[in-house]
């Protein structure tokens, strides 16, 4: 496993004042509390086993970088209410990530994602929310798909429309980004940001925003 790519300064930490607790805006609730960030812990006890997980997401808010606190910023970016996204410096296809596939409920299931990878596979330089949820529900249609059983095509169709949460962990670059879709609205944002360290630290540290509702063209 190659080490991680050191962040450049960003956005500033939110002080805690807006409802974030501990000393340095730490566990934000309305992130931790969420299932795409127990998709993030279990992705991380499958892919990074025996690192040291996070026991919140600190709280990222918009505006003038102060000395890179805590390492947040390039390649990971804000990006208004849609949350976080990624500029990325190449692009490719082809590429097969590992994956695996989670099923929340039984009448209406909703299904959930952890891709482990090269970012660059998920093909486009601007990752965000819409993008990344776009690559997750075609890989799990891929997965769910068996071109030796017809019957699959309805079962991996409906399955990749109800992906509604992603995690995707690029172990290379120390990098991972976390999507989801409001049940309710339809929004799709990235609420969590996430910086691995490399194999000799094995620390994960998380960001978070709160999710907003923003209209999804999904």
């Amino acid at each position: 496993m190659d080490g991680a790519q050191r962040a450049a300064p960003g956005p500033a930490l939110d002080d805690g004042s807006a409802g974030a607790r501990g000393p340095q805006g730490e566990f934000v609730p309305d992130v931790t509390g969420r299932p795409v960030w127990r998709l993030l812990l279990r992705g991380l006890g499958v892919y990074l086993p025996g690192w040291q997980i996070p026991g919140g997401a600190l709280r990222v808010s918009e505006g003038p970088a102060e000395m890179g606190l805590n390492g947040f910023g390039p390649p990971a970016f804000l990006n208004g209410d849609a949350g976080f996204g990624l500029h990325l410096p190449v692009r490719r296809r082809g590429l097969e990530p590992d994956r695996e596939i989670y099923v929340r409920g039984r009448d209406d299931p909703s299904f959930g994602i952890v891709i482990a990878g090269p970012a660059a596979a998920i093909g486009t330089r601007i990752v965000d929310a819409g993008e990344l949820l776009r690559y997750a529900r075609k890989l799990t249609f891929e997965e769910l798909f068996d071109t030796n059983d017809a019957d699959s095509v309805p079962y991996a169709v409906r399955a990749a429309k109800a992906v509604e949460n992603v995690v995707f962990l690029d172990r290379a670059t120390g990098i991972g980004l976390c999507a989801e879709v409001d049940q309710v609205t339809g929004a799709v944002t990235c609420p969590v940001f996430v910086q691995l360290g490399g194999p000799s630290e094995r620390t994960v540290r998380a960001y978070g925003v709160a999710a907003q509702a923003v209209r999804s063209h999904n």
